[in-house]
């Protein structure tokens, strides 16, 4: 869940699943696709009931940067207690 709708959550309800929409965090890099970890993404949709994901990347300006297709293992939800940190994307 993301992390400004933390509070959301019910009786029964896993704050460890990642939602459409939900924002989340790279762990390990993606040179083909400019992507560093702790980069931070959009999921745009998920795969396999959580399996896989559709992630969306984009610079502050707005700009995508990739739309990539991410195991599990590779993204993170955002925690309620962590900064962004801006960085140039490679060329």
């Amino acid at each position: 869940m993301a992390w400004w709708n933390e509070s959301a959550s019910g009786p029964g309800d896993n704050s460890d699943v990642i939602r459409e929409l939900d924002e989340i965090v790279l762990t390990c890099d993606l040179p083909d696709q400019r992507l560093t970890a702790g980069d931070i993404g959009t999921v745009v949709l998920v795969h396999g009931e959580g399996k896989g994901y559709e992630v969306e990347f984009m610079t502050l300006d707005g700009e995508t940067i990739a739309v990539s297709t991410l195991r599990a293992d590779q993204v993170r939800l955002v925690h309620h207690d962590e900064i962004a940190h801006a960085r140039s994307i490679a060329s």
